[in-house]
C-alpha cells in the first residue's frame, strides 16, 4: 500500500489551505458538504487524524469517526427529509477510492429517486452553502 500523502485535497482542507463548506468540527473530525453530490445534503466525514483509508487508519481514530459518521447521517435525514441514508466508505483505488485521506460519505436517499452522477462538475456554491446551513441546523438540535 502506498504512504499517506499529506498533500491530498483534504488535507489540505484541514490545514486551511483550500476552503470547504462546514457543518461540524471537532477537535477529531471535519464533515463539510461535498462538492459534487449525488443527492441534496452529500456530506463527508473524515479524520483529522493523517489516514489512508480504514487499511492503516488507528481503530480508536475510526472509532471516533463512525461516530460522528452516525451523528451526521441521523441529522442529514431530518434536515433534508430523507427516507435513509447510504453510508460509503471506498478503500483503494481498486474500490473507487479517488481521494486518499480516509473519509465517509453520507448520502440522504429517497424512495424512487436515483443518486446522481459523479460528473466532476462542482454544484453552485449558493445552493452548497444553503445544505450546509440547513445541516449546521440539524446538528445543533
Amino acid at each position: 500500500m502506498t504512504a499517506y500523502d499529506a498533500d491530498n485535497i483534504f488535507a489540505k482542507i484541514l490545514r486551511g489551505d483550500i476552503p470547504a463548506f462546514k457543518v461540524y468540527e471537532d477537535a477529531d473530525a471535519l464533515a463539510f458538504m461535498d462538492v459534487m453530490p449525488q443527492s441534496d445534503g452529500h456530506t463527508l466525514i473524515l479524520p483529522k487524524t493523517p489516514a489512508r483509508n480504514i487499511l492503516d487508519v488507528d481503530p480508536d481514530v475510526l472509532a471516533t469517526l463512525i461516530k460522528v459518521t452516525q451523528k451526521v447521517a441521523k441529522a442529514a435525514v431530518k434536515a433534508f427529509k430523507a427516507d435513509g441514508a447510504l453510508v460509503m466508505q471506498y478503500n483503494e483505488a481498486p474500490a473507487g477510492q479517488t481521494v486518499f485521506h480516509l473519509h465517509f460519505h453520507v448520502v440522504p436517499r429517497y424512495v424512487g429517486v436515483p443518486l446522481r452522477p459523479h460528473t466532476g462538475k462542482m454544484a453552485d456554491s449558493a445552493l452548497l452553502t444553503s445544505h450546509a446551513e440547513k445541516l449546521k441546523a440539524a446538528l445543533a438540535e
